[in-house]
């Protein structure tokens, strides 16, 4: 068999291979406009103006839609409907955070610079939250008190008389 033909019925068999995959994992995702290969929908879009891109695909696909950057695919929620139902309706299924490909070289997070999923990020915000109240976020006294300290502090400049 010629070598041509060989790599063509390579290149055209790893072609619909992708657009099969590609095809298969959309049935979970919102309705959008369809991808190119491997770049998505980057090309489709106008850079210069996304908001109103943007706005554009939510009049043809509704609030909801998906577009792809690269392979990995984007759910959008356009307009503030869209937006609260999801995060106040349904705030428990988006309470996670995004992956990045990047983080699983890293060392497993120990602080608050990563960003946690789950059950760990709810027990770091909270036990965040409990403490910043404590020291007396929300409170008027903590005002009080940085206004005492700012005073003192400008005394204290005063007192060198720019030395």
């Amino acid at each position: 068999m010629d070598p041509a033909v060989v790599l063509v019925l390579c290149l055209s068999s790893l072609l619909l291979l992708f657009l099969w995959r590609q095809s298969s994992g959309r049935g979970k995702l919102p309705p959008g406009p369809t991808p190119l290969p491997i770049i998505g929908n980057i090309l489709q879009f106008d850079v210069k103006n996304i908001k109103k891109a943007i706005s554009n695909y939510s009049k043809v696909y509704g609030p909801v839609f998906t577009l792809y950057f690269g392979m990995k695919p984007m759910v959008v929620l356009h307009g503030y409907e869209a937006v609260k139902e999801a995060l106040i309706d349904h705030g428990e299924e988006f309470s996670g955070r995004g992956f990045f490909p990047i983080t699983e070289r890293l060392p497993p997070p120990r602080g608050g610079f990563h960003s946690y999923n789950g059950s760990r990020w709810k027990e770091i915000r909270r036990f965040t939250l409990m403490t910043l109240r404590n020291f007396g976020m929300g409170k008027r006294s903590i005002e009080e008190r940085v206004q005492e300290e700012a005073r003192c502090l400008v005394e204290e400049l005063r007192k060198t008389k720019g030395g």
